[in-house]
């Protein structure tokens, strides 16, 4: 007494189902235009920053110090240059007299021209020592949130390197790491039914709008960007989301996995001959292995009868009777 199932040739669903995360579909990351240790970042992962706010803070020790040199170059160069000015002015008082010759008239006007250069030259250091005292100071040039923190204080970080991650205005992405196997099926995956991973029952729509070019050479993945037009209540950056969606890779063969049985080639199942009840051991090529089924790509026709249970007690040509009726 077998079980007896009939082979049919019907459309092949995959089901793909990934776990994936919610980001910001724009984003920035800022940081300082010099390096230095920081002394203080004032914002966590979540906050809501407003445009102009204070987002972290380096040591600005060398800065005030370079600022207050600035500042005394600046009163130096403006006293030599009024000292220059009040030079010539006395010049061209004794010259109109004749008490004095043009030659050092026009000595006093070249003086007085150097040392307008030098306070604009003053005025332009202050200008710079002003603007790196200002940039020890990490301001969010936008409103937007804070989604990642790159460094903590103490930390000593480069020029332009990442020390907290924005995102700009509410609209989210969900991004997944796709294996490269699920992406060779004959048609694209357009739309995907998505889900917070501690709600499963808050589902909601996501369309596919980017597939990465390029395979990590480290997981051997492929980031797939799902864009989510309407932000769903309750999820938030950063929440890990389950994705799932079916697809047709076209048609084929599928048996139970109990039908399965091997021989010396390998992968094989027991055919019965309608007729004569009999079984025989017929070799096939799987084409791919599912949860609770095989889809077998050659060796087994449509309308064939396969023994689905009682295989282990088989040999060739044996006779079999079928456990209740044969599923067609």
């Amino acid at each position: 007494m077998v079980e007896i199932v009939t082979a049919k040739s019907m459309a092949i669903e995959r089901g793909i189902s990934m776990t994936g995360e919610i980001v910001a579909r724009d984003s920035l990351s800022v940081s300082f235009p010099s390096g230095g240790r920081i002394d203080s970042v004032e914002v966590h992962e979540g906050d809501e920053v407003a445009a102009g706010a204070a987002l972290a803070r380096i040591s600005a020790i060398q800065q005030e110090q370079a600022l207050r040199g600035a500042r005394a170059a600046v009163s130096t160069a403006t006293a030599d240059r009024d000292q220059a000015l009040e030079d010539l002015r006395r010049q061209e008082s004794l010259l109109e007299r004749g008490a004095t010759t043009r030659v050092r008239r026009d000595a006093a006007a070249d003086q007085a021209r150097v040392k307008a250069g030098v306070l604009a030259q003053s005025q332009a250091d202050l200008d710079l020592a002003e603007k790196a005292l200002e940039d020890t100071v990490l301001i969010a040039p936008v409103a937007a949130t804070v989604i990642a923190r790159h460094a903590e204080p103490g930390q000593v970080v480069g020029a332009v390197q990442p020390v907290v991650e924005l995102a700009l205005g509410g609209a989210i992405d969900a991004l997944f790491d796709a294996p490269e196997s699920l992406l060779t099926g004959s048609t694209a995956v357009q739309t995907m039914q998505l889900a917070p991973l501690g709600r499963p029952d808050d589902t909601f729509v996501g369309i596919v709008r980017e597939v990465s070019p390029l395979v990590d050479p480290v997981t051997g993945t492929v980031a797939v960007t799902v864009t989510i037009d309407e932000r769903p209540s309750g999820v938030e950056f950063g929440d890990a989301v389950r994705g799932g969606t079916t697809e047709i890779t076209g048609e084929g063969i599928v048996l139970p996995y109990s039908t399965m049985s091997a021989n010396s080639d390998g992968p094989a199942v027991w055919v019965v001959d309608p007729e004569t009840m009999t079984v025989s051991l017929r070799a096939i090529e799987v084409d791919r292995f599912e949860t609770e089924s095989i889809v077998v790509k050659a060796g087994v026709e449509e309308g064939a009868w396969v023994v689905s249970a009682g295989t282990q007690l088989l040999f060739p040509d044996r006779l079999v009777k079928p456990l209740g009726n044969v599923d067609q």
